[in-house]
């Protein structure tokens, strides 16, 4: 039964994040109206939801997508595809989706982004900022949430280390996988961005995301090769292999886009530390899922998907079988 609270435009709604949004969004009883560039697609896919069409890189689209909504949420991501100029192609994005939103007279947007680093930042971390900034500089209010590494089925960050654990019975280890972060589970991304939408704050705001546990990546390699049911890798640790580089083994490795992953990768060179997480305490939500159930969730949910093929499928799944026998004996 459609919801009858207020209307909310869901962009970047056929995405990891905005699919699982609609679910909650929707079970709470707003009218949700699903953004997408293909919304004919959309609809075949998903013909229970509202959808509409929006190109926020052209713009023309955007008034007739805000209209008569009382909200939005923008998960826009402008990486993907390979072009370098994404940055400016995001920047001018959120400042075209602002002034929309402030047309249209929305009482707020809620945009998820990435953990400030302490030091200067990777290319799309900084992209990120830069569009929080954007947004919560406009005339509509805008709430910024930050997290690092999502945990879930379709995440980028989980699929590079998933795989990563699943394929290779050894690797070296550069420096920056000795970088921390505090990997947060989808589901409590999705609780922080339903629960953004409700905050009695008029203005402004931004929060971190943090999830419970603080991880090096090499602590996240081990962990996930152990929810796989695998030995962990066999690590060497080196001095010299740089993120830039580290990115083209991923490349060889992950089935994650790797126009995306070589990002995420770069991003790594130092801790990604929330500054508090004061806005569990201000939400008064539920304890956080920890790192062992988030990935043990994500593994679920994958192992009701066709496996993978080619060539990497193949090792990945002797690599199991491997490890079965070694365990019988």
């Amino acid at each position: 039964m459609p919801g009858t609270g207020p209307r909310i435009l869901l962009t970047g709604a056929t995405g990891f994040i905005g699919q699982r949004l609609w679910a909650a969004l929707d079970a709470r009883g707003y009218r949700v109206r699903c953004a997408s560039r293909d919304p004919a697609a959309a609809s075949r896919r998903w013909p229970e939801r509202e959808w509409v069409a929006l190109d926020v890189d052209g713009g023309a689209s955007l008034a007739a997508a805000v209209e008569g909504c009382d909200s939005a949420y923008y998960l826009v991501h402008g990486m993907a595809g390979g072009r370098g100029d994404y940055e400016q192609r995001e920047l001018a994005a959120a400042h075209r989706f602002r002034a929309a939103a402030a047309a249209a007279r929305l009482h707020r947007i809620v945009y998820l982004g990435g953990v400030a680093p302490r030091q200067e930042g990777s290319r799309h971390l900084e992209s990120r900022l830069a569009v929080g900034a954007a947004l919560r500089d406009g005339v509509v209010p805008a709430i910024e949430l930050r997290a690092s590494m999502v945990i879930g089925y379709g995440s980028l960050s989980w699929q590079i280390v998933r795989d990563l654990a699943a394929r290779l019975p050894g690797m070296v280890l550069p420096r920056w996988l000795r970088s921390r972060t505090q990997p947060i589970a989808v589901d409590d991304v999705v609780l922080g961005l339903t629960r953004a939408l409700e905050l009695s704050t008029s203005g402004p705001a931004c929060y971190d995301l943090p999830g419970p546990e603080t991880l090096s990546g090499e602590d996240i390699l081990r962990r996930t090769a152990q929810l796989l049911g695998l030995r962990p890798p066999v690590m060497v640790h080196v001095p010299f292999l740089s993120p830039w580089l580290s990115s083209h083994w991923v490349r060889l490795v992950s089935r994650a886009d790797w126009n995306v992953a070589r990002e995420i990768v770069v991003g790594l060179k130092e801790d990604l530390l929330a500054r508090d997480d004061a806005f569990w305490s201000l939400i008064a939500g539920p304890p956080r899922l920890g790192f062992a159930e988030a990935g043990r969730r994500a593994i679920a949910e994958e192992r009701g998907q066709p496996p993978p093929t080619g060539f990497w499928g193949a090792e990945e799944r002797l690599v199991a079988r491997l490890h079965r026998d070694r365990t019988l004996a």
